[in-house]
């Protein structure tokens, strides 16, 4: 496992696994195998509905608590500060855990203009010593410029869609300038269509490796932190085993070639649902 060290010294391992749309029961199972294989990074949140899932994992697994690195998130509907404060002991309760490694707002949603607020909440949970760090998701420049201009805490990343179809290369060099990471949902593009270009299927062959694994190399050789769903044990496996080969300066170019600022899910700044 290779590991980033966060803005506030916190280490954190660049590659973990997500569970978004994945159902409880399927949260407990898909948890337990990534624990098994060498997973230590687990990244929920409330309304993916299934913390109660990943916590019966954690509390099933042998592994230490301080070597797990567990991450939630607060939803749209709990943001403003007191709401916020709720939410986490809720998100703690179903998790069945003390403290968090990392918590999230998980979108802006500016329309509501609420979440300068709620990452004020955030950084009392983190001066009170609940959270290990706090951060983003999918937030833009603009909201991220806010957050710095009127919170005391930077936020140690931003957990936005990335792939080689969106590789977010402004909000990387944005991010990278005010040392925050920039951690990759959907890395490799939901729906799958990017691991059948010729290039990654090029450069798998060569490496003797999946196109899915060539996607995950090529974000922890740009610096980002990875977080691919699954809840095949076999893939789940298959995107653990990214650690044992490189890609060259010019497979990182061909790749990158391949951006369209193509995006699955919605733009941050037009997001506003609860």
């Amino acid at each position: 496992m290779n590991f980033v060290t966060l803005n506030n010294g916190l280490k954190m391992p660049q590659l973990g696994l997500g569970v978004w749309q994945v159902e409880d029961e399927e949260a407990t199972a898909a948890v337990a195998k990534a624990l098994e294989v060498g997973y230590t990074s687990i990244d929920t949140a409330m309304i993916y509905k299934n913390e109660n899932g990943v916590g019966r994992a954690i509390q099933a697994s042998s592994m230490p608590r301080e070597e797990l690195f567990i991450t939630t998130k607060v939803w749209n509907s709990d943001q403003g500060f007191e709401n916020t404060l709720r939410a986490f002991d809720e998100s703690l309760e179903r998790l069945g855990l003390d403290y968090v490694d990392l918590y999230l707002i998980h979108w802006p949603t500016p329309e509501f203009d609420e979440y300068v607020d709620t990452y004020k909440a955030l950084e009392k949970l983190y001066h009170d010593g609940r959270v290990k760090a706090i951060g983003v998701c999918n937030f833009d420049i603009e909201h991220l410029e806010r957050i710095l201009k009127e919170c005391e805490v930077k936020p140690v990343l931003n957990q936005v869609e990335c792939h080689p179809y969106l590789s977010q290369n402004e909000l990387k060099e944005f991010c990278a300038k005010h040392d925050i990471f920039v951690e990759a949902w959907s890395p490799l593009q939901q729906g799958g269509e990017v691991l059948k270009e010729e290039v990654i299927q090029k450069i798998a062959q060569e490496h003797e490796k999946t196109p899915a694994q060539v996607v995950l190399r090529w974000h922890l050789q740009n610096n980002s932190i990875v977080i691919p769903k699954s809840v095949t044990p076999s893939r789940i496996e298959e995107n653990f085993n990214v650690f044992g080969f490189e890609l060259s300066a010019n497979e990182m170019a061909e790749i990158n070639k391949l951006n369209r600022d193509q995006r699955n899910g919605p733009k941050p700044s037009e997001y506003n649902n609860r």
